[in-house]
Parts: C-alpha cells; structure tokens; sequence
C-alpha cells in the first residue's frame, strides 16, 4: 500500500510544487526554501548532525504556539541536544523564529516521499521524533521506525471525521500507527479512535491537552495591558475580537457587529483572518461596509487620537495573537462557522474572555464541552443569535465577566498535561 502511496504522491508532485508556486503569488514566503521539502537541509544542520537531536514536527502556527511550552521544557532537560523545529507552512517558520530565535534549528519538513525522508533524516539523524496532534505520514513514519528512531505522538486528537478517512485506508494507517513508539492522547474518545484503526493500547496514554498549560510572559502582559488601553481609550470602548476567521465567516461577523453597534456605538472589532493571503480581501470587505476601518500592518491602529472614530481594526500581522487576545473583552472563536472544526478556544480562555463560537468544533471537541458546561461559551446557531449573544455581552458587563471568570476557571483547573507528556518523552529518550 505504501508502494501505491508514494507512486501516486510522486504522479501528483507537479501538481503540489504548482500549488506552491501559486500561493505564492499573495504569500511569497511559500516560494522560498524548496529544498528543505525535499529532504535538502540547511547546511548548518547537516554540519552538525553528530549532535543529538530532537526533532518536533509542528505543522503551522497553532500546532506551533500550543508546542512552546513543551519546546521550552525540552531545552532546559535536553541541554546537550540541539532541538529542530520542522514546519508545513511559511506562517509556522516565522512564529518558530519570532518566539524561539536561534535557541531552536527550523526546518520545513520533507515531503513524504521516500526520498526526500531518506536525505533529510540521513542529514539530520535525530534522536527522537515528536509529531504534534495529528501530522501522521505513512514514509517518514515507516522510515524512522526502520533506522530505530521512536517516535511520539504528542498531543494526540483524532476526530470522528478524521477517523473515517483513515478507515478507508485501513491497511496503510494500521502499519503507520503500529511504527508510533507512544502515543499521548488529549481524550480517552480520542485514544479509543486510534486503538480501534491499529495502535497497540499499551503504546497509549490519555495525558490531556496541553494547551492548557499556556504560559504568559510579563512581556506579553504589558503588550496587551498597552494595546488595551489604545484600543478601548482607557476603557470608555468594548473590544470585540473574531480570531481566526475563514471566508464565509467574515460577512457574518461584520452584519452582526453592524446591527450591534446601533445599540453599542463603543463597539470596536479587531478582525484577524486566519491565513495571511486573505488579509487584502478582508480590508477590502471591512472597507466597503464601513468608512472607520484601520490597518494593523500600518499601525494605523495604534493612535489614541483615532480610535474613538474606529469601527473596525483588520489585524493583518503574524504573531500577535496572544496580545490581541489580552487586548480584548470579548471574543469569537473562528473557523466553526464554517466547516473546518474550529480553532483554539482556550487561549482566549485562559486570558478570562467571554467565548462565542459556531458549531463546528471538532478540533476542540473536549475544550469547547468543557466551557459550554461552564457556561463559559455560548454556541451561534444563525446570524440572529450572533447578534443576541453579541448585544448581551456588550451590554451587560456583569454577564461578560461572570462568563470570563468561568472560562479562566476551566482553563486552570485542566493544566497538567504537559508534565504527563513530557514524562513520556524521558521514558522514550532513555
């Protein structure tokens, strides 16, 4: 099955390198370092290869940012060992270098193709493989097992969703998942599901998410502390957040926020698509509805004077997530109202935020139970209900911090999981 895998992924590389290329006409970072993809390290790294090396694959910026504590840990117990961070996207790359610098190696991560893992890890050797949440590849999986390297699944979530696709390739992902050394689950359902394709139940252990264990730098706080204060004129305005937003999901957000300003004319948004070549289209969008409309990129934002007369902010930077977060008093959760699972609610959790979300939220599937029990989060059914849960929060500042206390309860009281995870790793390692 693997032969078959990799002949059809090498019939289909024009297609994927053209794909490249294309994104690259609005991200022109994706038309950078096409070597690494195929197996083609950096110089420095292979140069210095004789080092023991841990190598953590964290496919963007998500899987990135919940990896920093982990990452973090990792450099204080491993200080002999060189740690390389391998990526998919340009987006993942420059949150490595913006939050660990030249403490960590980057690489992108070879294609899954026989070889372009063959050069990378004859190159690299690493000592041990850490693969964040989800990112399984049947080549690179088979390859490590076959030269002894272990490799872990940290982290680990698999949706029903999910779960049905890789059942239709059963014979290929029960080989794959028989090659992970260990496995950490965020949930006993998420295990279960990876029991049931093939992994062997004593190679698992439902160790939580460890997004939980989010730290925050008192750089990061005064950051935010700052931007609040610009941003809500020393707290006269309400700042309303819509983080990670797909298309589809923008026209929804800026008509409910139209018919709530009417009755909150304090409400600001700070939009923040969730992929970099949407930014132009989102300010388009935002411009073509309302006249107030600020650039984040060309801080536009950033002076008092203004921001009494702004509608809305289009946060079209890299990183700043956690700060807009700190500099906001409501937030919407995005990529659940559209189809695509849903992104990280318990960041905006753990900075005591009021949480809105759509539906769709099967990549947080035990996250978004937990605070929708806490009554931390309230799910949008339709365009009628995002205003209603909208003008309450804006209105009813009792409500809006009640709801913010009860999601920083959830997100402390569920720490833990990185302790669990990395006792695994020194198991593994030694």
């Amino acid at each position: 099955m693997r032969v078959f895998y990799s002949s059809l992924f090498y019939l289909l590389l024009p297609i994927v390198v053209l794909r490249l290329y294309w994104r690259g006409r609005k991200a022109p970072a994706y038309r950078l370092r096409w070597a690494e993809r195929f197996g083609f390290v950096a110089r420095d790294l292979s140069s210095a290869a004789t080092l023991p090396v841990i190598w953590l694959h964290a496919v963007s910026v998500g899987e990135t940012v919940a990896a920093l504590p982990l990452i973090e840990q990792l450099l204080q117990r491993y200080p002999n060992h060189r740690l390389l961070i391998s990526t998919s996207t340009p987006t993942g790359s420059a949150q490595v270098k913006k939050s660990l610098g030249d403490s960590v190696w980057h690489s992108y991560a070879p294609y899954d193709l026989p070889d372009s893992v063959y050069r990378f890890l004859n190159r690299v050797r690493p000592e041990i493989m850490i693969i964040m949440e989800t990112e399984l590849w049947p080549n690179t999986i088979a390859a490590c097992a076959k030269r002894n390297i272990p490799v872990v699944l940290a982290n680990a979530r698999l949706s029903e969703k999910s779960a049905k696709g890789y059942r239709r390739l059963r014979r290929i992902s029960q080989e794959m998942l028989q090659n992970l050394s260990y496995l950490a689950g965020q949930h006993e359902d998420d295990q279960a599901r990876f029991i049931a394709l093939g992994l062997p139940a004593e190679r698992s252990q439902v160790t939580g998410n460890i997004k939980f264990d989010l730290t925050r730098s008192n750089e990061l706080l005064s950051t935010a502390a700052s931007l609040k204060a610009q941003w809500s004129c020393l707290g006269e305005r309400i700042v309303f957040l819509a983080a990670s937003t797909h298309r589809g999901e923008d026209e929804q957000i800026l008509t409910a926020f139209a018919a709530v300003r009417k009755a909150c004319p304090r409400l600001l948004l700070v939009l923040v698509p969730r992929h970099p070549e949407r930014f132009e289209e989102v300010l388009n969008l935002s411009r073509r509805q309302f006249s107030q409309v600020s650039c984040r990129s060309l801080k536009e934002d950033t002076n008092p004077a203004n921001t009494p007369e702004q509608a809305i902010v289009v946060a079209d930077t890299m990183g700043e997530m956690m700060s807009l977060l700190g500099a906001s008093d409501i937030v919407f959760v995005g990529g659940s109202l559209v189809s695509s699972g849903g992104h990280n609610m318990i960041e905006p959790a753990h900075w005591g935020l009021p949480i809105l979300s759509g539906p769709s939220l099967y990549n947080f599937a035990e996250a978004s139970r937990l605070l929708q029990q806490a009554d931390a989060m309230k799910i949008i059914s339709d365009q009628e209900s995002f205003a209603q849960n909208l003008s309450k929060l804006c209105l009813e500042p009792g409500t809006r911090l009640a709801m913010g206390k009860r999601a920083m309860s959830v997100a402390e009281s569920n720490r833990g999981a990185l302790d669990k995870l990395l006792a695994i790793i020194d198991k593994v390692i030694r």
